[in-house]
Order: C-alpha cells, then structure tokens, then sequence
C-alpha cells in the first residue's frame, strides 16, 4: 500500500423512502428532508438528504474496503453542499477513496475520500472526508 492508491469507488443512490427510513432511524423528523412545500418555503431547492446520512453512506466505501468497521479510528469531513434529493429520481453520489497518508509507527492509513454528485454537476458534497482506519499486515491488499 502506498500514498495515492485508490481504494475503489462507489455509487450511493438515495430516495424519499431513505430520507424517511433514516429520519426514523436518527429522530431527526426536520421536515426539509421529507416535505417538498416545507423544504422550498426556507429556500432550498427541494427536499435535500440528512448530512450525516451523506457521511454515512460515504464511508460505507472505506468499512467495504477494510472489512471492518470497528477498525475506522476517526472519522471527519465538511459539509459543502446540500444533497437534493428528487421525488422520482432521487440523488446519485459518486464516491472514491484514496490512500491519503500511511503512519506506520501506528499503524493507520488515512484515507481521503472524494464525494460529489452526479446528478447536479458533480457538485462536491463533502470536502476534507478523511477516514483514519488501524491496519494490520494483509488488510485491503
């Protein structure tokens, strides 16, 4: 493994259906991410997915390539743009990851993820989503 090696890459399509499965799932009810009327009348551009959702199935990439979510140490990102999410389409992120950094002294690599959608220009959804995930010899060969 070295600097710069891709993980792999993945793509996350997401529905109103999500949306309601994982406001059920976190208690966060805000009606931005179910209501379309409710959603436009404080200016946004439609119904758009939970943050932490985005994150969530962000680094689904990084457990996949692991094979071991207990291994992800820490876990960060930015929020840089909303995730609308159409009635009958619904929203397609891009993902793909990357070696961003080996410390081998204790035993992690970073992994740097890129987030973006595909369905609004492939906007850039999250910016510094980096994974610090603990390795061990023969992990993600």
């Amino acid at each position: 493994m070295e600097k710069g090696d891709s993980i792999g890459s993945t793509t996350v399509t997401l529905s109103r259906a999500d949306l309601v499965r994982y406001a059920g799932a976190s208690g966060d009810f805000n009606p931005i991410h179910w209501s379309e009327s409710t959603a436009r009348s404080v200016d946004l551009p439609g119904v758009i997915a939970h943050g932490m959702l985005t994150m969530g199935a962000a680094v689904q990439l990084v457990t996949d390539w692991c094979g071991d979510p207990g291994a992800i140490l820490d876990y960060q990102t930015r929020f840089s743009a909303m995730v609308p999410v159409d009635e009958a389409e619904g929203a397609t992120l891009t993902v793909s990851g990357k070696v961003g950094k080996i410390d081998d002294d204790a035993g992690t690599v970073r992994i740097d993820l890129s987030v973006t959608d595909a369905g609004h220009g492939d906007a850039k959804l999250l910016t510094k989503a980096q994974a610090v995930v603990r390795v061990s010899e023969g992990t993600a060969a």
